[in-house]
């Protein structure tokens, strides 16, 4: 069976498990991520440790540079096509994936706009899920990589490993953490300015 399918078929089972049972799993969620963050680490270790991260050199600091201007001009488009205003749009977009940031900060500003950044963020995680393997048909892998924004560190990485291959795994980290170093201070920022 195609991965792809696989992945949307336990997506969806999750949401109807997740819907018919009250269990709540607490902080299982961010534990999961803590194990798979290690295990991605054992893999880098094994692969080709501190080298490979010295070898994605400019291209690893320009790319996380493309995904903001990108991102950023993503936003510029969406509010002028849903009539948002450009300082929610702007922040919003610097979420880059990372849902469970961006739409607490927005919700310190507005409801309705809180909830946009949740939705549209973790809408740019699936995607990415879904999506992945669909793009680097036509793009160059390493340049999709942007579709993950900050989650291309870790939850999205194994389907951009899976589908990229192992030699673009340090590169997606890479361009992965320093969005998620950057990604605290660039949303707040825009929400800060007079615009």
């Amino acid at each position: 069976m195609n991965f792809t399918v696989l992945v949307l078929i336990f997506l969806i089972l999750g949401f109807i498990v997740g819907r018919s049972i009250g269990i709540d799993f607490g902080n299982m969620y961010e534990i999961m991520l803590y194990i798979q963050i290690l295990l991605i680490g054992i893999d880098l270790g094994k692969s080709s440790g501190l080298r490979g991260v010295k070898k994605v050199g400019k291209f690893g600091l320009l790319l996380p540079l493309f995904t903001i201007i990108g991102s950023l001009i993503g936003g510029i488009i969406a509010s002028i096509v849903l009539n948002i205003p450009i300082k929610y749009a702007l922040a919003i977009a610097s979420g880059m994936g990372w849902y469970s940031l961006c739409g607490p900060i927005l919700a310190k500003y507005s409801a309705i706009y809180g909830v946009m950044g949740f939705l549209v963020n973790l809408a740019r995680e699936v995607l990415t899920i879904i999506g992945y393997s669909f793009v680097i048909k036509k793009f160059p892998k390493d340049m999709a990589i942007t579709l993950g924004g900050g989650t291309s560190m870790d939850s999205t990485l194994p389907i951009i490993v899976k589908f990229g291959g192992k030699d673009i795994m340090i590169l997606s980290f890479v361009h992965g953490f320093i969005l998620t170093l950057l990604i605290p201070f660039i949303t707040p920022f825009i929400l800060m300015l007079p615009i």
